[in-house]
């Protein structure tokens, strides 16, 4: 796998938890998801099981992704960090707001 590769990947999965993060309630199947990011199957499929792996994204029985929570966003994984994304603001139900790192 190539440095190239590995940054579109970090760019994919970026994309996809940003669009998660915009939209609360946000439930995708995988076809779904597929025509949303313009995706192919399998590079869609390993960018959604990634999002589950770090506990971002819960798959459900009838196959939609959703948030796992829409508390607190979990860190990303050292290689995600490395694109280079900077921390968001987020704002609780409380209305205070509170970096994330």
């Amino acid at each position: 796998m190539t440095s190239i590769h590995l940054h579109s990947d970090d760019q994919l999965l970026h994309r996809i938890r940003a669009e998660y993060l915009e939209m609360p309630g946000l439930r995708l199947t995988l076809q779904q998801a597929q025509r949303l990011w313009g995706l192919d199957d399998l590079t869609c499929a390993k960018m959604l099981e990634t999002l589950v792996e770090v506990k971002f994204l819960t798959k459900r029985p009838d196959g939609q992704y959703l948030r796992l929570t829409e508390g607190v966003v979990p860190r990303l994984p050292k290689t995600m960090l490395k694109a280079g994304v900077r921390p968001h603001t987020i704002r609780p139900r409380t209305g205070a707001r509170v970096p994330v790192r």
